[in-house]
């Protein structure tokens, strides 16, 4: 570690810098991405320690010098945990992503196999490109730039089973001092579009219920029963549409929304990207964002009912339901979930009582604005693609950012990426672009830099 910050690079010899190792680093991500790393039951696990072995080998060619694993009981793969000394006083900056990535079963839709990496009009395509392989190599090819010696510390954790539950997710709290950090910049997420950069800085929370009732003890024929005997199943189908108003919005009182007035996608990308069919109305009213970022959604995730074939002529005697609730980024998730459930515990259909069982919680995340690394990060975006970066929020969760600020609450929550809002991220053609992969080198190198200036001669 030295005493003396580096002098910095000038903009055009970032770029050209990044330009210089592209061929190389599309090289790394094609191999990276030919490793069907998938960390679920049902799948081996020697992938996911192939690609864990071979980040390891990236980051000691990009001269990062302390390596470690850090393994946790029930994880199939070690969290890498890489540190590179910054100058004396520096600012510490953690780096997050994964190398997990979820399975390919739908190979028939994919114009190249999954895990055979194509490169075709300026993109590379496969399982894991965008989520979140990318990422990764952005940090090595960022880390790369400065020859090992960035202009701060950079603390690298790199996990390989985020896609499917992980117990790191709930481990940093438990070992804060190993994330300590001023700044975190946590790589799985991506630009609304290409060419629009973009910091990601809310997430939204999620709250699961249970919704059930019984109503006879046993289902009896339709035809002798029907009309008088209570059916648990349109009971339970009258009380779900109580869950929305005429337009489609949320119509369960005290559940927080808010206009949003950052980036967002506009009414003809999300009908693209969500694959509406020709003439059919959104859900919902007000922007696209308050929609699906910054109000409240319900979905019906699962229905207990038998299938249309085959169905018998019968009055149901049970019938359930599991609701699953996104809450705005700023509202408690257990708060939100108790007011679903009083929502539903207060209808009476048809007269009939539901028994309503709270699960599984989990926080949404809000960034805070205006601070020295945000403002750092606002800045290296629009240098690195020539344009004012936005602002945009998400509509899933990401556990492991509730997990890192309950550990270090101190530290700035810096949310982007390589990616962007068409990468098909979890769908067949998964893709990143490789100008957006370059761009996102640049971007972590600027913020580096500036991010280290705001601390020059602090400490």
């Amino acid at each position: 570690m030295t005493d003396v910050f580096p002098q910095p690079l000038t903009l055009s010899q970032v770029k050209e810098a990044a330009a210089g190792l592209m061929p190389t680093l599309e090289a790394e991500l094609a191999a990276l991405v030919r490793i069907p790393s998938i960390a679920t039951e049902g799948f081996p696990i020697e992938p996911l320690f192939e690609a864990h072995d071979l980040i390891v080998d990236m980051l000691i060619a990009a001269g990062v010098p302390e390596i470690d694993d850090l393994q946790i009981p029930g994880k199939t793969a070690p969290v890498i945990l890489a540190t590179v000394p910054g100058p004396m006083g520096s600012p510490t900056v953690l780096m997050y992503s994964h190398y997990d990535v979820v399975p390919a079963d739908d190979v028939e839709l994919w114009d190249s196999p999954p895990f055979e990496p194509s490169k075709r009009d300026g993109a590379i395509y496969g399982r894991g490109t965008a989520d979140s392989k990318a990422n990764v190599i952005s940090m090595i090819g960022a880390l790369s730039l400065f020859n090992g010696a960035p202009p701060v510390t950079v603390k690298l954790v790199l996990e390989g089973q985020e896609e499917f539950g992980s117990p790191f997710d709930n481990y940093p709290p438990e070992a804060p001092e190993l994330f300590a950090a001023d700044a975190m910049v946590i790589a799985d997420v991506g630009s609304v579009r290409p060419g629009s950069p973009t910091l990601t800085v809310a997430l939204r929370g999620s709250a699961q219920v249970i919704v059930e009732l019984t109503t006879l003890g046993a289902d009896k024929h339709n035809g002798l029963y029907g009309g008088a005997a209570p059916d648990a199943r349109l009971a339970l189908i009258r009380a779900l549409a109580s869950l929305h108003d005429d337009n489609g919005d949320v119509a369960v009182d005290g559940l927080l929304r808010e206009p949003w007035t950052g980036s967002s996608y506009t009414e003809d990308e999300f009908r693209t990207l969500a694959e509406i069919r020709d003439g059919l109305p959104l859900l919902g009213t007000g922007g696209i964002g308050e929609r699906i970022w910054s109000g409240p959604a319900i979905t019906v995730t699962g229905i207990d009912a038998p299938p249309v074939d085959g169905a018998v002529n019968a009055v149901a005697s049970t019938a359930r339901a599991v609701v699953n609730l996104r809450v705005h980024p700023r509202q408690p998730a257990a708060d939100a979930q108790a007011a679903l459930i009083r929502h539903l515990e207060a209808l009476r259909p048809f007269g009939l009582q539901l028994t309503v069982t709270a699960g599984e919680t989990g926080d949404g995340f809000a960034a805070a604005e205006g601070g020295p690394a945000f403002d750092a990060a606002l800045s290296a975006l629009s240098q690195s693609w020539g344009e004012p970066a936005g602002l945009m929020a998400g509509g899933g969760s990401i556990p492991l950012v509730m997990a890192l600020d309950t550990a270090v609450p101190t530290a700035e929550k810096l949310l982007f990426g390589a990616t962007d809002g068409y990468a098909n991220i979890h769908g067949p053609n998964e893709r990143v672009l490789l100008d957006e992969l370059e761009k996102a080198v640049v971007a972590k190198a600027l913020f580096f830099q500036e991010y280290a200036h705001t601390f020059e001669g602090k400490k």
